[in-house]
């Protein structure tokens, strides 16, 4: 089982940044196409940032141009870059490693951090 374990949440005032960080415990995690979610209270978990092991980004549509996915492969680490930061933005983050069903690999997560934009 693959842990991952994330960082950097806390408060912020709107129009703030902060950077949130996801360490992997994979010894190969630089084959993993990495994620992150976010769930806000009484909210569906939603799809905020993607990068694959090629280091393509995605992005939900709320979030670009303000946050930006990043990884380092040497430090088995993703980063989530939020800048511009927005009081609907508050909520629980959560790192995924995608599954790979064909190496019996069911996905991975952590067990979140908490962001919270308020003046």
């Amino acid at each position: 089982q693959v842990q991952l374990v994330e960082s950097g949440g806390g408060t912020v005032q709107p129009g703030g940044s902060l950077r949130l960080s996801c360490t992997a415990s994979s010894p190969i995690f630089s084959i993993f196409d990495m994620n992150w979610y976010r769930q806000a209270p009484g909210e569906q978990r939603e799809l905020v940032a993607s990068i694959t092991s090629m280091y393509r980004t995605n992005y939900a549509d709320s979030v670009k141009d303000r946050f930006t996915i990043s990884r380092d492969n040497s430090k088995k680490t993703i980063y989530l870059q939020m800048d511009s930061l927005k009081s609907e933005d508050t909520a629980v983050y959560f790192c995924n490693m995608e599954g790979r069903p064909a190496q019996g690999f069911s996905g991975s997560w952590g067990h979140g951090t908490q962001v919270t934009v308020s003046s």
